[in-house]
């Protein structure tokens, strides 16, 4: 039994959503792992958000850990960046005795220092390709805008002390040209960017609708990427890749293992169950 530890602020509908959505999965497929633990940097009470995801996690009948980052903020007043390992230490020490053959990094919305990179596999989700920006899913999307890109996707990564770019563990292709989205693209034909962003914002046709095709995939990606470490059809040593052969499937960038095709039939299905 794969063992998992999830970190997640639980901020918003996004982490519940993602949580739901793997554990459901988790419990349909009767997959050979298990989420062991959730931890996250946010207390119960400190926000409406977390505590409602807190609830789904309960729900779960799943064990949570918490650590609030904002009360040690107060207490050491001063940059957290300054003290990032001492706070990730002290979550180690609350972590200590829970099992975790990896970990996902799911919606938490603080950066993991080296220390605790190495203690853990960290599986971390990014909206973007592995050869695509890095940044919040929405500098992602006006970093595709601009350059004019053709294709998106999403990828999870071991996360690592260089931020967004550690070695690729999976990831899905979405291509953003073609009749879903050429007329959105015309729409802004010729314009300024910058004065789009100021005017439409992130209410603009063209944004919504590539976010929307990376937003569908990545619980699939998600729970699909699970499925296959639980399978051994991939593993995690140290900060490298391994194939189901024990050959490595990715060093520090970029390939790792293309799941389009396992998504897109696990989409399909949901869709045809949905419909009957």
């Amino acid at each position: 039994m794969l063992n998992i530890g999830w970190f997640s602020t639980g901020r918003g509908t996004g982490s519940q959503g993602l949580i739901n959505f793997v554990q459901n999965r988790l419990t349909e497929t009767g997959a050979n792992a298990r989420i062991n633990f959730v931890f996250s940097n946010r207390e119960r009470g400190e926000s409406e958000g977390s505590d409602e995801f807190f609830k789904l996690v309960d729900d779960f009948g799943i064990p949570l850990i918490t650590h609030s980052s904002a009360n040690f903020r107060k207490q050491i007043k001063a940059r957290f960046s300054e003290h990032r390992v001492e706070f990730d230490r002290q979550v180690m020490d609350k972590l200590a005795n829970v099992d975790a053959d990896v970990c996902v990094l799911a919606g938490y919305m603080l950066i993991v220092s080296g220390e605790m990179c190495r203690k853990f596999p960290l599986l971390n989700l990014h909206p973007a390709l592995p050869d695509g920006p890095v940044g919040t899913w929405q500098e992602v999307v006006w970093d595709l805008i601009e350059t004019k890109a053709t294709r998106t996707g999403a990828m999870v990564h071991l996360a690592t002390e260089e931020v967004d770019r550690g070695p690729v563990v999976s990831y899905v292709n979405v291509p953003i040209t073609g009749p879903k989205f050429d007329r959105y693209w015309a729409d802004i034909e010729g314009k300024d960017l910058d004065q789009i962003k100021n005017i439409e914002g992130e209410n603009l046709s063209l944004f919504r609708a590539i976010r929307d095709e990376q937003y569908q995939r990545e619980p699939y990606l998600l729970f699909e990427t699970i499925r296959s470490v639980s399978q051994g059809e991939i593993s995690v040593m140290g900060e490298t890749v391994l194939d189901g052969t024990g050959a490595i499937l990715a060093g520090t960038m970029p390939h790792g293992l293309c799941l389009d095709s396992q998504i897109a039939e696990s989409m399909l299905r949901t869709s045809e169950k949905a419909a009957d």
